[in-house]
């Protein structure tokens, strides 16, 4: 139990800290006890020895040193000895703990902050909660372990989720408490560090909950990995971040790049909580600018925001096969609600939920969105077979096609063959295929990249994009990489450079744009 007091100020005996708008303020031990004594005894006053004998346990002591402690109390908490608005001095009597005093209670997490290596990086992870079912929880911007318990709504939030299960989460790499790479990551990247914390806890499966930024993560695994996949939460979430003709339901470039340059040139995280959770009181907006200001730098938020501007998993939605809930604020100043339907209208099967508010952060009403979640996770079904997921299919043609099969299995990819028993490597995202990719050309290879939704456990396979990578490497030019527009799309954010490399029939169907990864 933590008692707040005097605007911003909270007594929290259980950390022994006294904290002004969340920062704690420095006290001596002394003096502190002396608080803790004063407030445990604010319904009366409280006589000089009584208070010396419960502070120094019978042990000599000065009418000075009382005096100094007090002092040293007032001048903490903003108070002193003429106003006496929080300690007042009863002449010939003692003392008394005047402020008016809210109770609130603080949720933290007892677990520790491990960690497991994804890629050579330490990323940090916590486990919370307990129950049959696994929940991986995917954040939104950027995420602190610890941090993350400093306000009481979103350690509600936490708390509460990791009621329903398991509550897996961990700070993405570059942000929190993991690594700092030297450049950030694209999704798919960050999506292998999903696959490496569920691996380090001993989840096999489990229901992935993405919010805001870390929604495209989510869909991505979802469709890439659906044998781990339970089922799928997306909440105040989008497929694209970026307006586009044919996406309009997002923000245009100029307007987000110019609220990305306001933010990392003010850093004013306070009036970013206002904007994102109009709710938010000043205690939370506080909590917000410390957790954030603790998780990134600003040069790594102006990184983020860039990278995030280039997100685009549209073409990942047809391939989510698990039971997915979309759910969205009506209100939500920060993502367009028709985001959410456009999410919904394509994930086959997903259950759509606009609810009212203009929150968007979590912590703005969270038992509204938990109480969805939680009705969600009650009708999942049991686990069934996946037979399909979504790859990146790569197709080696010309000489040594074979030698340059046989790199990409061992860059982490799956040998199959297609019609006619062409070699073809399957990864789970299109970064990690053209990176092996273009790793093991030569001057005299082609290769075909694309996008296709393939059986998980057969090695002879015939779909739409297997025939397509096949066709693009046969078209390609020598010592050259082409991908369809799809593959170009899902690279977003990867640092891999394409170029448009013209219009070409592909596998005997209208001319499309072809692009070329250098």
């Amino acid at each position: 139990m933590v008692l707040a007091f005097g605007g911003d100020l909270e007594f929290d005996p259980a950390l022994f800290e006294v904290r002004r708008g969340g920062v704690p303020v420095p006290l001596e031990p002394q003096a502190f006890d002396v608080l803790a004594y004063l407030v445990s005894h604010r319904d009366r006053v409280v006589p000089k020895e009584e208070l010396m004998d419960g502070v120094w346990g019978g042990r000599f002591v000065s009418d000075t040193a009382v005096t100094s402690r007090i002092k040293q109390v007032r001048r903490a908490l903003g108070d002193d000895g003429h106003s006496q608005r929080m300690i007042r001095t009863q002449h010939g009597r003692g003392y008394r703990f005047v402020a008016p005093v809210e109770a609130r209670a603080v949720l933290r997490a007892a677990e520790p902050i491990r960690y497991t290596v994804s890629d050579g990086l330490h990323i940090a992870y916590q486990v919370t909660g307990g129950g049959p079912l696994d929940i991986v929880l995917i954040s939104g911007f950027v995420s602190h372990l610890e941090l993350d318990w400093g306000d009481p709504r979103h350690a509600h939030f936490l708390h509460r989720l990791g009621s329903f299960g398991r509550l897996i989460r961990f700070d993405k790499r570059g942000t929190g408490m993991s690594d700092r790479p030297s450049g950030l990551p694209d999704v798919e990247t960050r999506m292998h560090d999903v696959l490496s914390v569920m691996d380090a806890v001993g989840s096999e499966r489990a229901v992935l909950v993405g919010y805001s930024e870390g929604g495209p993560m989510a869909i991505l695994c979802a469709a890439a990995h659906p044998e781990r996949v339970a089922g799928l939460v997306l909440y105040g979430t989008y497929a694209k971040r970026a307006w586009s003709e044919d996406y309009p339901c997002a923000q245009k470039e100029e307007v987000w790049a110019a609220y990305a340059e306001e933010l990392v040139s003010r850093w004013d995280w306070e009036a970013d909580m206002r904007m994102r959770c109009p709710s938010a009181d000043e205690p939370m907006q506080r909590w917000w600018g410390q957790r954030m200001r603790a998780a990134a730098t600003p040069s790594t938020v102006r990184a983020l925001m860039n990278m995030n501007a280039l997100v685009d998993v549209r073409d990942a939605l047809p391939a989510v096969r698990v039971p997915t809930l979309v759910l969205h604020r009506l209100g939500d100043a920060l993502i367009d609600p028709a985001g959410a339907r456009y999410l919904a209208e394509r994930i086959p099967g997903a259950r759509l939920e606009l609810i009212e508010g203009e929150d968007h952060f979590v912590s703005g009403d969270p038992d509204q969105i938990l109480d969805a979640i939680e009705r969600f996770l009650h009708e999942l079904p049991a686990a069934e077979p996946r037979p399909s997921a979504l790859a990146a299919v790569v197709a080696p043609a010309g000489p040594r096609a074979d030698e340059v099969a046989d790199g990409l299995v061992a860059a982490g990819g799956r040998r199959c063959s297609g019609p006619d028993g062409r070699v073809v490597v399957l990864f789970d995202g299109p970064a990690t295929a053209v990176r092996a990719g273009l790793a093991q050309l030569h001057a005299v290879a082609r290769l075909g990249v694309a996008i296709a939704e393939v059986p998980r456990d057969e090695t002879e396979l015939d779909a739409y994009g297997v025939l397509t990578a096949i066709a693009l490497a046969d078209q390609a030019a020598p010592g050259s990489v082409w991908l369809t527009s799809a593959v170009r799309d899902l690279l977003a954010g990867s640092g891999v450079v394409t170029e448009y490399a013209g219009e070409h029939v592909i596998g005997g169907v209208e001319p499309q744009a072809v692009f070329r990864a250098l």
